[in-house]
């Protein structure tokens, strides 16, 4: 609890504890959620991160806890509403720019695979219109190929060596008709040439148009994907711009609602005083009245003629760890030290009179020394809880106090052992999850236990 004079509302409530343990675990994962993937080249490093990480998330939560014990249900609640809420802005902003840039790498893919699907369809309309221009020069050499040949086959133009020699009436017509037949050749020949590199081409030409094509609906695809995930990336900032306005008013809202109930939280605050301030008195009577015993035996033993002890009056420090473990964890675990703590809503520090310790709802708790009891009860704030009387140590009265228990093993007035157990640990009082608040008071006044429990 924070017993900074801390604590609040009566009695168990296991409706509200569910409530706030499971903001709190809400809270926790959106912390966590902040932390990224173990990015370690070993399994032992992996492990390590993953171990560093939790021991963070639990020290995140611890203070969650802390920063709304000691308020009532309602105080509490709007507390940690208000913590969700801010813990998830910063969150919701991150993502915001991820997927902002996220949109952005989309935007510039979809470009540059429209640019090249632009290209390449460029690319196969030209080798298409080259084909054709190709398939019809084509058409027209068979054609004249097809015309020389059926011209051959009609005798047409059957000329021989011989037939030019004896056809010749002159020698310059044997020359002239030879010259004809030579060209006829010739072009012939260079026709069915062309014809066969045209072919060549052309089948090149097929095969890249066929390239260029799968490429066209390669391109098609991906472009159609980066559609997809641009729609997607904007979407996402939508929403999360959406979600950050959502935030920020429902953190301005929430802010309000606190502040209305400063007056409550006022009253809370000082009623935990008033509550811390008559424990002490009452067990600066008890002192009281314990010193005058031992006076008035002091002066009777005296007045006997028989040797007595002095009275006990302070005479030094605590020496050491005096106390056993009080909880059934081992080894014992702080969650929240003994000092200083500023509270959420009243924005001035107060005194957290205690040292809190990690129990679970309904563990066993134990007496830290031989002592007795001087009462099992329920007080405003500190919930169920036990005090112990040690007697004096080096003069000093020295007594513990057990807080938010579930319920007692033990009576006012009883005697304790050592580990003796006093009771089970719970969420009474003003207390946001289940957990040990321990309190130790030296001659009346609390001092910080943790040396006292060699922490």
């Amino acid at each position: 609890m924070t017993h900074s004079r801390p604590t609040h509302v009566t009695g168990p409530s296991r409706g509200r504890s569910r409530l706030i343990a499971g903001a709190l675990s809400a809270v926790l994962v959106l912390l966590t959620a902040a932390a990224g993937p173990a990015l370690a080249d070993s399994f032992d490093d992996q492990k390590a991160s993953a171990r560093a990480r939790a021991a963070a998330a639990d020290a995140r939560a611890d203070a969650v806890a802390a920063s709304i014990e000691g308020l009532s249900a309602e105080l509490g609640q709007a507390v940690l509403d208000l913590q969700v809420t801010q813990a998830r802005l910063p969150l919701a902003q991150a993502e915001l720019v991820t997927a902002q840039l996220e949109l952005e790498r989309t935007q510039r893919e979809a470009t540059l695979i429209a640019a090249r699907l632009v290209d390449a369809q460029a690319q196969e309309v030209a080798i298409t219109e080259t084909i054709a221009v190709d398939d019809a020069r084509g058409e027209e050499i068979r054609t004249a190929v097809g015309q020389m040949a059926r011209r051959a086959y009609k005798g047409e133009t059957a000329a021989t060596s011989l037939s030019v020699v004896m056809e010749s009436t002159s020698t310059a017509d044997f020359v002239d008709q030879y010259g004809m037949i030579s060209t006829a050749l010739r072009t012939q020949t260079q026709a069915l040439d062309e014809l066969e590199q045209m072919e060549a081409t052309n089948r090149n030409s097929q095969a890249r148009l066929t390239a260029v094509k799968d490429r066209v609906t390669e391109l098609k695809a991906e472009a159609d994907q980066k559609v997809v995930e641009a729609d997607a990336a904007k979407a996402a900032a939508v929403a999360r711009e959406a979600e950050i306005q959502q935030l920020i008013a429902d953190q301005t809202a929430k802010q309000a609602a606190i502040a209305s109930l400063k007056s409550q939280a006022e009253a809370e605050a000082a009623q935990i005083d008033a509550e811390a301030n008559a424990i002490e008195a009452e067990l600066a009577d008890i002192i009281a009245r314990q010193r005058a015993a031992e006076a008035a035996a002091a002066a009777a033993a005296a007045a006997a003629g028989k040797p007595a002890r002095a009275p006990a009056g302070p005479t030094g420090n605590i020496p050491g760890a005096i106390f056993g473990n009080p909880t059934s964890i081992s080894p014992m675990h702080v969650t929240s030290s003994y000092g200083m703590r500023l509270h959420p809503i009243l924005g001035y520090v107060r005194l957290h009179a205690g040292i809190d310790l990690r129990t679970y709802c309904g563990t066993p708790l134990y007496a830290p020394r031989d002592g007795t009891v001087q009462w099992a009860m329920s007080r405003f704030g500190f919930g169920n809880q036990v005090m112990i009387d040690y007697g004096f140590i080096n003069g000093n009265s020295v007594m513990s106090s057990s807080n938010h228990m579930t319920s007692f093993a033990v009576r006012s007035g009883q005697h304790v052992d050592q580990g003796q157990l006093i009771g089970y640990s719970g969420n009474t009082g003003t207390s946001a999850a289940c957990h040990l608040h321990f309190e130790v008071y030296v001659n009346g006044s609390t001092q910080d236990p943790a040396g006292m429990l060699g922490l």
